[in-house]
C-alpha cells in the first residue's frame, strides 16, 4: 500500500482500527485464482508475535477448504468520506483545491488457519456478538436463542484466524491541510450529519506529526 508520511497511523490508531473494525474483506490466493470474502473479524493483539484475527464463514462457501498459497490478506475498512473542495478556506484565497476521499483501512498479512471445532466456534461467536451488541441500548445475547437453534447454525460455519505477520495502515483524515482547511472538513462533516467522520479527522488531527 502506498502511504504518505503524513497518513502513516502511530501503533495506537492501528490496534483501534483493528480493534473496532466495520468491516473486513478476506482475500486468498489459490490454485484456481483469487477468492475474498466479506466478513467481520474479532482482533486479539496480545496473541503470537503480531496478534491474530478470528471470524467465521458460512459452511457452504468453499473458500475455508481451499488451501491459500502463501499469505492471506485481510483488508479492514475504517471510516471513509468523499471531501468536497467547498469546505477548505483554501478555496476562496487561491482555487487551487480539488475534492478527495478521506479513509482509514489496514492491509494485514498472516497465516490462515481453519477452525472446525463446535467448542472454538461458540466461543467466537458469542466474542463477536458481545463486541458489536455492545453498543445496543439492550444487547442480544446468544443465550437469548434456543440452544438447538443455535447449535445448528453453528454448524453451518467453519471458522477462519489469520495469524498476522506484518500490517500496512493507512489513515488518510485531512492531515495534509492547512487547520483552517481542517475546520471546513469537520464542520462540513457535521453538516452533513457524518459525525462519525468528522470525529475520525478530529483524532488524526490530535496524533499528526508536526
Amino acid at each position: 500500500m502506498y502511504i504518505p508520511a503524513a497518513f502513516a497511523p502511530d501503533d495506537a490508531t492501528v490496534r483501534a482500527l483493528l480493534s473496532h473494525p466495520r468491516s473486513a474483506d478476506l482475500v486468498t490466493m489459490t490454485d484456481d485464482g483469487l477468492v475474498a470474502t466479506f466478513l467481520p473479524f474479532v482482533y486479539h493483539p496480545d496473541e503470537g508475535e503480531h496478534g491474530v484475527l478470528r471470524g467465521h464463514l458460512a459452511r457452504n462457501n468453499d473458500q475455508w477448504s481451499r488451501p491459500a498459497v502463501g499469505e492471506a490478506l485481510v483488508i479492514v475498512h475504517g471510516p471513509d468520506a468523499y471531501i468536497t473542495p467547498n469546505w477548505y478556506a483554501s478555496k476562496a484565497e487561491h482555487g487551487r483545491v480539488v475534492p478527495t476521499w478521506n479513509y482509514a483501512t489496514a492491509h494485514v498479512y498472516g497465516e490462515l488457519r481453519v477452525h472446525d471445532d463446535p467448542v472454538w466456534l461458540a466461543g467466537l461467536v458469542r466474542e463477536l456478538t458481545e463486541l458489536h451488541e455492545a453498543g445496543e441500548a439492550a444487547p442480544w445475547a446468544v443465550d437469548d436463542a434456543p440452544e438447538k437453534f443455535v447449535d445448528g447454525m453453528l454448524r453451518a460455519i467453519v471458522g477462519v484466524e489469520l495469524v498476522i505477520s506484518r500490517v500496512e495502515a493507512k489513515v488518510k483524515m485531512s492531515q495534509n491541510r492547512p487547520p483552517a482547511d481542517v475546520d471546513g472538513v469537520i464542520a462540513g462533516l457535521e453538516a452533513r450529519g457524518d459525525a462519525a467522520n468528522a470525529e475520525a479527522v478530529r483524532a488524526a488531527r490530535s496524533t499528526a506529526v508536526h
